[in-house]
C-alpha cells in the first residue's frame, strides 16, 4: 500500500495536468474536505453581516489567499490574474472502484491527459470565475433585497470577471439564467421584469448560475438561508451531493450513484416548529452531462436508483446536483415561465411575423443554444417580445424551462458541482472554500 501511495504521489508531481498550476499551489489531496474549515479559520467577523447558513462566507483574509491579485468586490477579469493561462486546479480525487485503481499510475491514461488541455484550461478559468462571482454574492446578499437585485449583482460580476466582449457574445458569457428559487420552488426561477419578490429572513434560497467559456459551461449551485432552523435540511443535501461526487466515476453505473445518494438523504429528518419532517430526494430533477454549448447533453444522474445500468465514460463532463424536499419529493411546473432555450432538434420552422423572425435572429446571435431568460431580452433592447417569443415556442424553435416546485409549505434544497472524468482521475472543478 505504501508503495502504491508513493507511486500516486510521484504521478501527481510528474504530470503537469495532474499537478497544480505554475503558481506553486498545492494540488488538492484526494477527498479533501477542509474547505469550509479553512474559510472559517481565516475569516474576519463582519459585525454588520447577518448569520448565514449553508455556505462558509469567505472573508477578507481568505479571499486574498484564494484569489491573489483580485480586489473585493472583484473587478479584474480572471484571465488577467493568470496571464500564463494556468488557472487553479480543482479538487482531485480518484475514480472509485477496484476496476479503477490503475488509473493514477497508468502510462496509457497519463498519455491521454494532454488531449484535454484546451478544455481543462477553459473549464478551470470558468470555474474560478464562478467561485469569485458566487463568493462575492454570498457576502453581498441580505434579507430584504429584491431577487432581481441579487441576480443582477451575480450576472454583472460574472460578465466583468470573464471579460465579456459584446462583439463575440458566444465566446464567453453566462451559461444559463441565474436561478434564485425560494422555499418550495426547487429550480428554474429567476425574476421576470417587474417581479418585485423580496428575500425574507426565513426563506431558503437556491442560487444556481453558470459561467461559459468557448462552450464549456461550469454549472454550480448552493443553498443559503439566514435562519438556523433549516440546518439539517442543508446538511442533508450537501452530504448527498458530496456522496454522489464520491461515488461517480468512469464505468460506474448511474443507478448505483442514485442509490448511494438516496440512502444518505433518507437518513435525515428536519424538525420545524415541533413537527418532524421526512426529507426526501426529489426524484424528477437530476444532474446531467454537459457538452459544448449544451447544458443538458443526454445523460441524467438522478438522486434515486432508477435502474439505469448506463455507465459513465472517460472524458465526460457532469453537473452532479441533488435536490431534497420536505414535501412530496416530486416537483411540478410553477408560476410564470422565465427560462427559455433554442431547440437542439428543430433547425427550421416557418414563422408568420417579422418580429418573430427578428427575435430568432437575435437569440441565435446572442445566446446560440445557451439558455436565456425574458429579463435578459428586455435588458438587451428586445422589449415587447412576448408575442414573438410565444410564436417561437409554438413553432418548436424555442423550448420552455418553467420553474419547478413541490407543494406549498414545503422546503427544498440543492447543491451542485461540475466534475470532469479525466483519464487518470476526476476533477471537481468548481469546489471552493465556500462549499
Amino acid at each position: 500500500r505504501s508503495h502504491k501511495k508513493q507511486q500516486k504521489e510521484k504521478t501527481l508531481e510528474d504530470n503537469p495536468l495532474l499537478s497544480a498550476n505554475n503558481h506553486d499551489e498545492k494540488t488538492p489531496e484526494p477527498n479533501n474536505n477542509n474547505h469550509q474549515t479553512n474559510a472559517k479559520r481565516n475569516a474576519k467577523k463582519d459585525p454588520n453581516a447577518p448569520n448565514v447558513y449553508g455556505i462558509s462566507i469567505v472573508k477578507d483574509d481568505q479571499w486574498k489567499i484564494a484569489h491573489p491579485g483580485q480586489g473585493f468586490p472583484p473587478t479584474h477579469p480572471v484571465s488577467r490574474l493568470y496571464p500564463d493561462g494556468q488557472f487553479p486546479v480543482g479538487e482531485i480525487t480518484e475514480h472509485p472502484g477496484d476496476f479503477n485503481t490503475h488509473r493514477m499510475t497508468s502510462k496509457e491514461k497519463q498519455a491521454a491527459e494532454p488531449l484535454l488541455a484546451e478544455q481543462l484550461q477553459a473549464c478551470r478559468e470558468a470555474a474560478e470565475i464562478h467561485r469569485q462571482t458566487r463568493q462575492d454574492a454570498q457576502r453581498y446578499i441580505r434579507p430584504g433585497m429584491k431577487m432581481v437585485e441579487i441576480c443582477q449583482r451575480i450576472e454583472q460580476t460574472n460578465l466583468r470577471l470573464m471579460g465579456f466582449d459584446p462583439a463575440r457574445p458566444l465566446a464567453r458569457s453566462w451559461g444559463f439564467p441565474t436561478g434564485c428559487s425560494l422555499n418550495n420552488v426547487a429550480a428554474h426561477y429567476t425574476p421576470n421584469s417587474g417581479d418585485e419578490t423580496v428575500l425574507g429572513k426565513d426563506d431558503v434560497m437556491k442560487i444556481d448560475f453558470g459561467t461559459q467559456i468557448n462552450g464549456w459551461i461550469m454549472d454550480c449551485a448552493f443553498t443559503m438561508t439566514f435562519s438556523p432552523k433549516y440546518e439539517q435540511l442543508l446538511e442533508c443535501v450537501k452530504d448527498s451531493t458530496n456522496t454522489g461526487i464520491r461515488n461517480m466515476g468512469v464505468d460506474v453505473r448511474i443507478c448505483d450513484i442514485g442509490a448511494a445518494i438516496s440512502e444518505v438523504i433518507q437518513s435525515y429528518t428536519l424538525e420545524l416548529d415541533g413537527q418532524v419532517y421526512e426529507i426526501k430526494p426529489i426524484d424528477n430533477i437530476a444532474g446531467h452531462s454537459i457538452a459544448p454549448y449544451r447544458i443538458h447533453a443526454g445523460k441524467s444522474l438522478p438522486s434515486v436508483d432508477n435502474g439505469d445500468q448506463t455507465k459513465l465514460e472517460e472524458n465526460e463532463l457532469y453537473a452532479l446536483e441533488t435536490f431534497v424536499s420536505t414535501g412530496t419529493g416530486r416537483v411540478n411546473e410553477w408560476g410564470e415561465c422565465s427560462h427559455f432555450g433554442r431547440s437542439f432538434d428543430v433547425d427550421f420552422a416557418p414563422l408568420r411575423t417579422r418580429t418573430a423572425k427578428q427575435l430568432l435572429g437575435f437569440i441565435n446571435k446572442r445566446f446560440g443554444t445557451l439558455a436565456f431568460c425574458r429579463r435578459w431580452l428586455d435588458d438587451e433592447g428586445q422589449t415587447r417580445h412576448l408575442m414573438a417569443l410565444n410564436q417561437l415556442v409554438q413553432s418548436g424553435l424555442v423550448e420552455t424551462y418553467p420553474a419547478l416546485a413541490d407543494k406549498p409549505g414545503s422546503f427544498t434544497g440543492q447543491y451542485e458541482h461540475s466534475i470532469l472524468l479525466r483519464p487518470t482521475c476526476k476533477e471537481i472543478l468548481t469546489r471552493g472554500d465556500d462549499f
